[in-house]
């Protein structure tokens, strides 16, 4: 069965659009957990966009699932993830002009890279998943560099409209083959929602998803009418005070 990690950066961002001290993530991590979450992903931009450093080291505290750091390859983010240790690292690719991850990290044009980022992951103890493109040579490449898992790229699957998605899901399927047949852990997992999840849930041998937007889009409006509520409690009680 899929294990799920719920990726909680929108709560940061929104936290960050008023550079304030609410919404925290570190709260909506224990929520995560409390409903049932196997592991809490974030992602530590280059540029600080959402989680910041002071929230990886709380949750590196307070977490009590598979905490998994997404970051670029870049030194001074490897060197941070080798100090906190979170279970788990995925490499990803990071452009600053883009407003979400946009496609799988090119493992092949960036080979050098990429490996010495493994070596100082795995020399810490920190297990290493490379987020890469359904691409039966990337899948090839990331076990001959150490990887431990791979997180296949979902996006054009959850792009796809029609008779496209059932061509995706096939190259997921196939992909995801190759992943456990090279001896990787597979993983899946970006735009994907309540309405498209389970094909891709039910691919053989799928061990993880982390999904993030959707998750908390949902909670916004799940819990909405409640944290509403709350706030009239408390005005209605102060004007009979």
């Amino acid at each position: 069965m899929s294990e799920l990690g719920v990726n909680i950066d929108h709560v940061a961002t929104l936290r960050e659009a008023r550079k304030t001290d609410e919404p925290d993530p570190v709260w909506a991590a224990a929520l995560a957990e409390l409903g049932g979450a196997d592991g809490i992903t974030i992602h530590l931009r280059e540029d600080r966009r959402h989680i910041q450093e002071r929230d990886l080291r709380i949750l590196r505290e307070t977490v009590s699932v598979k905490l998994n750091l997404e970051l670029a390859c870049d030194a001074d983010g490897i060197a941070l993830a080798c100090e906190t240790k979170p279970d788990q690292a995925t490499l990803v690719p990071e452009r600053r002009e883009e407003i979400t991850t946009e496609g799988g990290l090119d493992i092949l044009t960036n080979r050098e890279t990429v490996s010495t980022a493994i070596s100082r992951l795995r020399d810490a103890g920190i297990t290493v998943s490379l987020f890469i493109d359904p691409d039966p040579d990337q899948i090839q490449l990331a076990a001959e560099l150490g990887a431990e898992a791979v997180e296949l790229h979902t996006g054009r699957y959850a792009n796809a409209v029609h008779n496209d998605c059932d061509t995706e899901l096939n190259q997921l399927s196939l992909a995801g083959q190759l992943v456990r047949s090279a001896g990787l852990t597979l993983h899946a997992g970006h735009g994907l929602t309540y309405r498209n999840v389970q094909p891709v849930a039910g691919l053989v041998g799928m061990s993880e998803l982390n999904i993030g937007h959707s998750i908390i889009a949902r909670a916004i409006f799940s819990g909405l009418s409640q944290a509403v509520r709350e706030m009239k409690t408390l005005i209605t009680a102060a004007s009979h005070s």
